[in-house]
């Protein structure tokens, strides 16, 4: 976030060929972790960049990293990691329990003072909202149509497609006589809160 400029995200908004999306890691929602994780910026200036993208690039999808567990992270820096991701709704995130990697700054710093069990129901907590949001977004996407790139035949079927649209999400849809590499307009008609389902 803290690299992430104006120009860009007006370069983003100009240009077709740029995906509407930006994985934008924060990794916490209190402004006490961010700072003893050395991230270079605080929650409300992360904020206001989200409300920037979000100005600029009305129709883009985001993307975060959130890490449950952090040392000396308290219940209260926890709740206020699930009142960001309320207030962001992000498509999408990465979300990991913390552990200690050895000569890294923070395990020279900070001792690994939250128990596991703590760090593994915060982190469920997390993924259970995310998941949340995830299929509020795809679910807006029903009914309309994107262009998509084929990239590959579907996981569960090799009667099907897959590709991702602008805002990075998978698609899943029917071959008819296309072949991978092809672009192909599909309308969507359903979705899980990871994939949508569709029609070329």
């Amino acid at each position: 976030p803290q690299d992430m400029t104006d120009q860009v995200i007006n370069i983003i908004s100009k240009h077709k060929n740029i995906c509407n999306y930006i994985h934008l890691p924060v990794q916490s929602g209190s402004s006490k972790i961010l700072k003893l994780m050395n991230r270079g910026y605080s929650r409300k200036e992360y904020l206001n960049l989200i409300e920037k993208i979000k100005t600029i690039i009305p129709d883009c999808a985001i993307s975060m990293d959130m890490i449950s567990g952090f040392c000396n992270e308290t219940e209260e820096d926890h709740l206020e990691t699930l009142s960001l991701m309320d207030i962001v709704k992000y498509d999408y995130g990465y979300m990991f329990k913390y552990s200690e990697r050895p000569n890294t700054l923070a395990a020279k710093k900070f001792k690994d003072n939250v128990p596991e069990k703590t760090k593994q129901r915060r982190l469920t907590e997390i993924i259970s909202k995310q998941r949340e949001h995830s299929l509020m977004h795809m679910k807006k996407r029903i009914g309309n149509s994107y262009e998509v790139l084929i990239e590959g035949k579907s996981k569960k079927s090799s009667d099907f497609y897959y590709g991702r649209t602008t805002h990075n999400a998978t698609v899943v849809f029917d071959k008819r006589d296309k072949k991978v590499g092809d672009y192909v307009n599909v309308k969507i008609k359903d979705c899980t809160s990871a994939t949508l389902i569709g029609d070329i």
